[in-house]
């Protein structure tokens, strides 16, 4: 009998429920379930349906029990930053606004005005992103002040869902070091730097680490699905558990964690807050046994997506990878990183504008512009790749790239082509698969990282580009 454990894996436009087990050796995946995501606009603002999710995160569970695959814990993962304020009964103040609003519109210089963006970086190490949770709090401030005059608990994402799950609230390590206000020394939130930018110290919970034990689920949980199992953290941000599940135990290798955005970047013991650290807009997020993910956010596979829904999806992203090929000798380029493509009205329009005001051919066709947007992220990894190499002072051999971006079989070619280095792609699972992992490593199936890393290596098809 296989002792199953669940991955709800939520990303920006779907979600996932994945069961995981050992079997000779090896780890085997299964989806069972799969939904929609995505932001919608609401009072005019752009939301996240939580309310659908939490549904969608009990239907899988619900589907476990049919299929007679009962886990014996579960965790939830998802995207950083973003987080929701709870009253004293436990209810959501306000709209369950996302990232991707315009709410932080001038957030950072508010926030600049109580704290230099060079001293905020030396107590956090967390790069300048206007969405992270630092601003989006200050908008709140500004824009809605008796919201956090109500809030007893700030719970980020993941947490809010291990909490309708448990009763319990927890903030997850890794997931709240993306929101600009833990201190990478104490691992803990930065209390003195929460006072300065006036957000109430009360609704911060206590940070556990990956692979805590956060309980098991409520009675009225266990009546709608069935059954009882241990809810346990992973690393609950989605880029911390796909890093787990990179597939290497040396260190001489770059990690792209890629999907809708790609971070790419290595593990390291200490954070470096450095000057020349800030000036290249590195970060250092948090991941498994307190080590640092020291990494640049790329915009990614966004733009990619964003296309092929302007076509009404009427490509496959094969196809588009094929008319990209077609038109590679196309010689535009855009900054992948530039705000302009964080959440445009219309992204096929936007590439071309960039390349229209900075004076180069401007794309027409679907292939040119996705050969635009794949040579572009493929400069931005050399670019960064040479960026970590300085901040090391050592050159590394290959990149692994782990996610459902490692599928793109025309963007690891050109990102070969690009660094230089030998590119392991896969496997695309990552993030359910480091999911899975810290909850076998607190069970006991692996005796350390290591030994799980080897396992997923021996487990997962690898495919390797070479320069």
């Amino acid at each position: 009998m296989s002792t199953y454990y669940l991955a709800v894996d939520i990303g920006a436009s779907s979600g996932r429920h994945i069961l995981g087990h050992l079997e000779n050796g090896r780890m085997v995946l299964e989806e069972v379930y799969r939904f929609e995501n995505g932001m919608v606009k609401k009072d005019g603002s752009l939301c996240w349906e939580f309310d659908r999710l939490y549904k969608e995160i009990i239907n899988g569970m619900i589907r476990c029990r049919e299929i007679g695959k009962i886990p014996v814990s579960m965790g939830v993962d998802t995207w950083g930053v973003d987080f929701v304020l709870l009253d004293k009964d436990d209810q959501v103040i306000g709209n369950t606004v996302g990232y991707r609003d315009h709410r932080t519109d001038g957030m950072d210089q508010e926030v600049y005005r109580l704290i230099s963006q060079q001293d905020l970086y030396r107590r956090t190490g967390i790069q300048k992103a206007i969405f992270n949770t630092i601003y989006q709090l200050m908008a709140v401030k500004k824009q809605h002040p008796e919201h956090l005059e109500q809030a007893e608990t700030l719970l980020h994402v993941p947490d809010y869902f291990h909490f309708l799950l448990t009763g319990k609230k927890t903030c997850e390590y890794t997931e709240a070091t993306t929101g600009q206000l833990v201190s990478p020394v104490t691992k803990d939130w930065d209390y003195e730097l929460i006072d300065l930018l006036g957000y109430p110290r009360r609704i911060f919970q206590k940070l556990i680490m990956p692979g805590t034990s956060i309980g098991h689920l409520t009675p009225e949980v266990q009546e709608k699905i069935g059954y009882d199992l241990e809810v346990v953290a992973p690393a609950t941000h989605d880029t911390g558990s796909a890093v787990l599940a990179v597939p290497a135990n040396d260190d001489d290798f770059i990690y792209i964690s890629s999907g809708t955005w790609s971070l790419m970047g290595i593990e390291r013991p200490a954070a470096d807050c450095s000057d020349r650290s800030m000036e290249l807009n590195l970060t250092n997020e948090g991941g498994y046994e307190g080590r640092f993910r020291y990494l640049k956010n790329i915009m990614g596979l966004w733009m990619i997506q964003s296309v092929r829904h302007e076509t009404g999806d009427a490509y496959s992203f094969a196809e588009i990878c094929s008319m990209a090929e077609e038109a590679k000798d196309f010689p535009s380029r855009v900054d992948a990183n530039d705000e302009c493509f964080l959440s445009p009205e219309n992204m096929t329009r936007e590439v071309q504008d960039y390349c229209s005001r900075t004076g180069q051919k401007v794309p027409q066709t679907i292939g040119e512009i996705a050969t635009v947007i794949y040579t572009s992220l493929a400069d931005c990894y050399k670019k960064t790749a040479e960026e970590l190499e300085e901040m090391t002072g050592r050159t590394y051999s290959r990149i692994h790239i782990v996610g459902g971006g490692s599928n793109a079989e025309y963007l690891n070619l050109l990102t070969a082509a690009a660094t230089g280095k030998e590119i392991h792609a896969g496997p695309g699972e990552a993030t359910a698969i480091g999911n899975i992992t810290a909850q076998m490593l607190k069970a006991g199936d692996f005796s350390s990282v290591e030994a799980a890393r080897t396992v997923i290596h021996d487990s997962f098809d690898i495919k390797i580009y070479k320069a």
